[in-house]
């Protein structure tokens, strides 16, 4: 190992021990409260819905304007040309 790659390799190996120590003297989580936690639950939930339904509206919109922009969905009510006679 040249001393490039050495010197490539302490501030990884100053990281990692930094990340453990630091990690190492964290307190355990507190206990949760059973209510809170419900209550938090019903909130994420909630939360969840309105952006599914808040997707689904942008969605819609989109699929909306593209259909006007590039003409999907329905055909148009064009008369078929008329039809070039052979000479």
């Amino acid at each position: 190992m040249n001393a490039r790659e050495f010197w490539k390799l302490v501030p990884a190996v100053l990281v990692c021990s930094a990340v453990s120590f630091a990690y190492a003297k964290l307190p355990p989580p507190p206990p949760v409260d059973p209510a809170k936690a419900e209550e938090a639950k019903k909130k994420a939930a909630d939360a969840a819905k309105k952006a599914a339904e808040a997707l689904a509206r942008a969605q819609d919109r989109v699929a909306e304007r593209y259909k006007r922009e590039k003409g999907g969905g329905t055909p148009s009510a064009k008369p078929p040309a008329p039809e070039m006679k052979k000479k």
